[in-house]
């Protein structure tokens, strides 16, 4: 119950963060425009361009459920993750921005993905390659996201996009690095044991 209602908590807590930081990252709305030119809105587009990727809402819901600990309860929960994401997310922007919803849309594929990678955020404590597979999961996955579909919503490149850019990348080299000396130093720890 304890890591249901943490998941849950999560996901209402990510989606309404994830709005509200893009509310205040653009210059058109209420909350971005007295902002506009200041260090914070720049602050505010490079966590916007974070938050609001498809990596970092799969993170969500791996993270949830590793801790969850089992592939069941690991689904559930990262199900229950980006359910209460979508749904937080789309009433804060109906608040924050007026902004139109496709918040059925998002969750109906929210739950199967939501499924999937709760299962393999689970399987992270697996000793193996199966664990070492889903540990790289997200670390992949991100970097699989900034070569499909980087986070340049101009055509030109900006600051605060070519910052995005780098923080992803490097955080997803040394995570899959660490990931990768973990799995190693497993084996060559069981071979010498």
């Amino acid at each position: 119950m304890k890591i249901t209602m943490g998941a849950l908590a999560a996901g209402v807590g990510f989606g309404a963060a994830t709005s509200l930081i893009n509310a205040f990252s653009s210059p058109y709305g209420e909350l971005g425009a007295p902002l506009t030119g200041t260090v914070w809105a720049s602050a505010a587009k490079v966590l916007s361009l974070l938050m609001d990727a498809g990596w970092s809402w799969a993170a969500l819901a791996v993270a949830v459920g590793w801790l969850a600990g089992t592939p069941v309860r690991g689904a559930l929960v990262g199900a229950l993750a980006l359910i209460a994401a979508t749904g937080a997310y789309y009433v804060t922007d109906a608040f924050a921005s007026g902004a139109g919803t496709d918040m059925v849309r998002w969750w109906v594929a929210g739950l199967p993905l939501g499924l999937v990678l709760g299962a393999v955020g689970a399987a992270i404590r697996r000793p193996g390659l199966i664990g070492l597979l889903a540990a790289l999961t997200v670390p992949v996955g991100a970097a699989v996201q900034m070569v499909v579909l980087p986070p340049r919503p101009h055509l030109t490149l900006t600051p605060t996009i070519v910052l995005a850019e780098v923080i992803v990348w490097t955080a997803a080299v040394f995570s899959a690095g660490w990931v990768v000396y973990r799995f190693w130093a497993a084996r060559r720890a069981a071979v010498a044991g």
